[in-house]
């Protein structure tokens, strides 16, 4: 069964009880300053698990595009990806943990050809939360999972570093899970060995979160007035799981890549037999960077553009390591690209973009390689002069940081140079750096959007107004790249190919207080996503047809698909400041702004 079986069956099954189903996120967050990118199913949901209406209802399915980055350093085992998708059920205030239980054990273990994933009762095993001062015990999830017919020492209770979900941010919804493993079949690592553990005994297939309480600033745990139910299975794993193999690499959903990176590195391909890891590492970023790109980040110095240069610059790095030297960046995309166009035609309306923008990027390292080999060479020239055989961290660092020569290549060309390198100091240098960037950030990711702070809501509602008057002042090619707001300021980022001028500005900001000043009032209609194309609302409609979205109205200025918090007219908005306009990438720009109280 390949993958997109896998994932229609999941979405049918879901369906067939009472769920409607709704399409992917962006991977950039909508106004979730804590985030940069959506690296769960639950990040785009979190207005409705705290009350919110959703359009679709209270049961909804989906599969939601995800990216994760605090272990890309660990992309290249079998199993780490950076982006992944995950599919998901959800239950905003409608049923709790007996339909969630019972519906993941009836998919898990109905036969493939009665609809369902075929697992064997006897190799399943699950965790539910033990329990301590915030929660008590879930004795409910185990007599349910024993009600479905599981037996007693196939249930383990787990803390809650490992059963228990949420908040997004800093606050927000949270509870405990219960999570769902398959027994591989690989002996146990040690005699305490049980689900949970990190060896490849037991691999976890699903989880189902419980959202019952909201975590308060004060780090308190109430309880919800409405109870949720978040589900999360990797559609990645799953797969590689039902097709009998031990890494999603020996899937359909890298082995055609696979074998023409192989041709590239004249490498033998076999089936059942693992890429060797710097091919994954190509294969896994490739993927990420064209769902990334499709998505309208584009390569820079800063967030998401950042993590996007960093994934495109290791897999040139990684593709030297297979001797890879010419450019073949654009022939990897262009297989991704036609795997996933159909299923995300967001992929396919971008493909020029993401074929220009790997070819632009991999050209500019290689001269970054260039320019970074003639500072290498200068730096040993230094060292072999004042009989030094140890490349300081702190240069090791400085080579990375200034000119984006990977540490891996100055080590490798210093011991064909004798010299070994001080990686001790590299990892102190890097930590500093990231402690004063974390210092520089506190403040900005101090919040988001499942706090909806009064100024947070405000700011949110101010980037509508923000939005339409640019589309006024500079044309209707601007469209949002990105948002994120804060208490004290919000960050808006819009297509658009040069610097502002003083007076396009100042013009902006004239508009938006404008509209502030006559109080608009602000309201919100459900409809189609083809009643809110026909009506001029500002979104983005691909993928979404038939699919019914809130469509938030501010007087007869603006018309926008939106699901975060809003205002309920602008008399109190204050006044509207733009303090920066700036190039966030190529043909990005953005606006830092905020609202003083008048």
């Amino acid at each position: 069964m390949k993958a997109v079986e896998i994932k229609n069956r999941f979405l049918d099954f879901f369906e067939k009880k009472g769920h409607k189903i709704v399409s992917s996120a962006s991977l950039i967050p909508e106004n979730d300053p804590t985030v940069l990118f959506t690296t769960a199913g639950m990040h785009p949901l979190v207005p409705y698990l705290m009350g919110e209406v959703h359009p679709a209802g209270k049961r909804i399915a989906n599969c939601q595009k995800c990216i994760r980055t605090g272990d890309i350093d660990e992309v290249g085992d079998e199993t780490h990806l950076t982006f992944f998708e995950m599919l998901g059920n959800w239950s905003f205030g409608d049923y709790f943990k007996e339909d969630a239980i019972k519906w993941s054990y009836e998919l898990l273990t109905t036969s493939l050809d009665d609809g369902g994933f075929g697992f064997k009762i006897e190799d399943l095993y699950f965790t539910v939360f033990e329990g301590d001062e915030d929660a008590p015990r879930d004795e409910i999830a185990k007599k349910l999972w024993m009600d479905c017919g599981v037996a007693e020492n196939h249930i383990f209770y787990k803390d809650k570093s490992h059963n228990w979900w949420g908040p997004a941010g800093l606050t927000g919804p949270c509870g405990p899970d219960t999570e769902m493993f398959i027994d591989t079949g690989s002996d146990k690592c040690s005699d305490s060995c049980e689900p949970g553990c990190h060896c490849p005994k037991y691999v976890e297939i699903w989880n189902d979160v419980f959202m019952q309480y909201n975590k308060t600033p004060e780090g308190k745990f109430i309880p919800l007035e409405q109870t949720n139910v978040d589900t999360g299975a990797g559609l990645d794993r799953l797969t590689a799981i039902i097709q009998g193999y031990r890494s999603p690499y020996l899937t359909e959903l890298f082995w055609p890549v696979w074998e023409h990176l192989a041709k590239l590195a004249d490498l033998k391909v076999e089936i059942g037999v693992l890429p060797p890891v710097s091919a994954r590492i190509v294969l896994d970023h490739m993927r990420a960077v064209v769902f990334m790109i499709a998505d309208g980040i584009a390569p820079s110095n800063l967030d998401q553009g950042y993590i996007l240069r960093r994934l495109m610059r290791r897999s040139v790095r990684h593709a030297m390591n297979l001797n890879i030297n010419e450019n073949f960046l654009k022939e990897i995309a262009e297989i991704f690209i036609e795997m996933y166009k159909e299923q995300y035609p967001e992929i396919k309306r971008n493909h020029t973009k993401i074929i220009s923008e790997v070819v632009t990027e991999e050209q500019k390292f290689k001269k970054t390689l260039q320019s970074g080999t003639k500072e290498f060479e200068k730096l040993i020239g230094n060292l072999k002069k004042h009989n030094q055989e140890r490349i300081p961290g702190r240069k090791l660092f400085n080579l990375y940081d200034t000119f984006g020569f990977p540490p891996e290549l100055t080590e490798e060309l210093a011991q064909k140079e004798g010299l070994e390198v001080d990686w001790d100091g590299y990892h102190k240098a890097f930590e500093k750096h990231q402690e004063v960037s974390r210092k520089g950030s506190e403040k900005k990711f101090a919040g988001g959007l499942a706090d909806h702070t009064e100024e947070i809501t405000k700011l949110h509602t101010a980037t509508h107004l923000l939005h339409q008057a640019l589309k006024d002042v500079l044309g209707d090619h601007v469209a949002q790249r990105g948002s994120n707001i804060t208490a004290e300021r919000l960050r808006f980022d819009f297509s658009h190919p040069e610097k502002m001028t003083k007076e396009e500005i100042t013009k902006v900001e004239e508009i938006v207080n404008e509209n502030i000043n006559k109080g608009l009032p602000i309201s919100f209609t459900e409809m189609t996503v083809e009643e809110a194309k026909a009506q001029g609302a500002i979104g983005l409609f691909e993928g979404k047809y038939g699919e019914l979205v809130k469509v938030y109205r501010i007087g007869d200025f603006s018309c926008e698909i939106c699901g975060g918090p809003h205002e309920g007219s602008l008399k109190d908005l204050g006044t509207f400041k733009i303090k920066k306009e700036q190039s966030s990438s190529a043909g990005i720009r953005r606006i830092k702004a905020v609202l003083k109280a008048e």
